[in-house]
């Protein structure tokens, strides 16, 4: 049996019906129409699926495919899966903006001094706390995408202003990491365990019993796959915008009138992969003057920003996005809002590339700007 085999065995992929939802449902698919989910379980069943296939690295692992399969096949896991196996052979994709992400988080992983916390300012934080905020890595992306704006940083502050508006002040730990995210998915599992065991001791030594998660990416890696290879976590995980919500409704945070007529973009890893839709609306809804006005393609049938993990952004991600960007245009909506600091990035990029006529915010930023 073929390492291919032993994985379609292992996620029980030969469930598969063949009836092609899951290509029919692809966003690749419909740009690139060779890429084909279907045809890659296909060929994997019948033991022709090669490692060197290039084609897996053209899956987003956005898990449109997965929410609509009949047969509850997990084709973002099985790719994860097959990237490991093809990495292990020396077969990788192709890592967007020369490698420059991957290599800050190989740096990661070794005993690096850093100074990730600059951003912070006069924002209140502790050394040891109930609390860690978990910025993830926010403070590279603006040094990074500074000819786009990125605002990730800001977005941070802000982030750090609503939880101290909320009465919390966190840890935010100098010596944090990157998640790992974009490491497990692009098959280096040995880098993923590297930053994720720096990360669970700088945790474990602040004594924090919740941490909370700003980025869909690293809430969704350590609250799934954490306890996968590291066992049941010592603290709870949670996202800013469940707690926002929460602290919404029970009348601790008060927003001010700022009319304003947005669309929402749901992150593939807060929507269909964390299951969270109904916080950043009752955020969005909670925000005097604020109307929502939601896209044809929303909450589960939501679609990609266009690129995952930094890798193969390709013309197949620039049309996503502009058609995303279109679709959100059509709404009426000058604002489009996002939740996940990546999908922030890919569509002001894209905006800036093609000059649109559409803003594109943070849900953070919008939040902060109005509280009390």
């Amino acid at each position: 049996m073929t390492a291919i085999a032993e994985l379609v065995n292992a996620t029980q992929t030969y469930f598969c019906l063949d009836c092609g939802v899951c290509t029919g449902s692809c966003p690749v698919a419909k740009v690139f129409p060779d890429f084909s989910p279907r045809q890659i379980i296909e060929r994997s069943l019948y033991e022709l699926e090669e490692p060197s296939d290039s084609t897996i690295w053209s899956c987003l692992t956005c898990a449109q495919c997965s929410v609509r399969c009949p047969a509850n096949i997990d084709f973002p896991e099985f790719v994860r899966l097959i990237r490991d196996e093809a990495r292990a052979l020396g077969y990788d994709g192709v890592p967007a903006h020369n490698g420059m992400l991957q290599t800050i988080t190989a740096i990661q992983t070794e005993d690096v001094q850093q100074n990730r916390t600059f951003w912070v300012e006069d924002g209140k934080t502790v050394e040891k706390g109930d609390v860690f905020y978990f910025v993830g890595c926010r403070p590279y992306f603006d040094v990074i995408f500074r000819d786009i704006d990125a605002g990730s940083i800001q977005s941070a502050r802000n982030v750090l202003k609503l939880l101290n508006g909320c009465g919390v002040e966190p840890v935010v730990s100098n010596e944090e990491r990157c998640c790992g995210h974009d490491a497990l998915w692009n098959g280096n599992e040995d880098k993923f365990k590297a930053l994720a065991e720096i990360n669970l001791d700088i945790i474990r030594d602040s004594g924090a019993k919740q941490v909370v998660f700003s980025c869909p990416e690293g809430y969704h890696t350590f609250k799934e796959y954490y306890p996968r290879y590291f066992g049941e976590l010592e603290f709870e995980p949670i996202h800013i915008l469940d707690f926002l919500a929460g602290k919404i409704e029970d009348g601790t945070v008060a927003l001010n009138e700022s009319p304003a007529t947005v669309t929402y973009h749901d992150p593939c890893r807060l929507g269909r992969l964390a299951g969270i839709y109904d916080a950043p609306r009752a955020l969005i809804e909670a925000m005097p003057g604020v109307e929502l006005v939601e896209m044809p393609r929303s909450r589960e049938n939501g679609v990609c920003c266009g690129t995952t993990g930094w890798m193969n952004c390709s013309s197949c991600s620039k049309e996503m996005q502009m058609q995303r960007l279109a679709e959100a245009g059509a709404t009426g909506a000058g604002t489009l809002i996002t939740a996940c600091p990546k999908c922030q990035i890919h569509f002001r990029c894209a905006k800036a590339a093609f000059d649109l006529d559409i803003e594109i915010n943070d849900l953070y930023d919008m939040i902060a700007e109005r509280i009390k």
